[in-house]
């Protein structure tokens, strides 16, 4: 008797957390590691020809497009962040993405440099 209320339940927990960042099903999902960049290119050029802002919310990806919005989830203490493409990089082969300061400082890997991430592509 309590199967149908508790599967209603589960279905909406699970409907209500997809909901909130709209993760596209279709979209990018990968892991892989996080670095940050931050004062020493703090206002420099970035490949979308926008100042780097090491107090946004933005990154650098190789080949996500421009103005892409990303999730990028800390997989050592679940926490996430929504953060815009508008650089091209990481430089280092073994890196998946690069945040800013203030992206890095959201998921708590500001004093690591690194983290192990998993990076969700987002519906527009």
């Amino acid at each position: 008797m309590l199967k149908k209320p508790l599967g209603a339940v589960a279905l909406f927990s699970l409907l209500a957390g997809c909901a909130s960042h709209d993760i596209d099903p279709r979209g990018y999902n990968q892991t892989g590691t996080a670095s940050y960049y931050g004062s020493r290119h703090h206002g420099k050029r970035t490949a979308s020809g926008e100042a780097f802002n090491q107090r946004g919310l933005t990154a650098a990806h190789r080949s996500l497009p421009f103005g892409s919005r990303v999730l990028v989830t800390n997989l050592a203490n679940d926490r996430s962040v929504v953060v815009r493409i508008n650089d091209r990089g990481p430089h280092t082969r073994s890196r998946l993405i690069d945040l800013s300061r203030a992206a890095a400082e959201k998921i708590g890997m500001l004093r690591s440099g690194t983290a192990r991430v998993r990076v969700q592509g987002l519906s527009d």
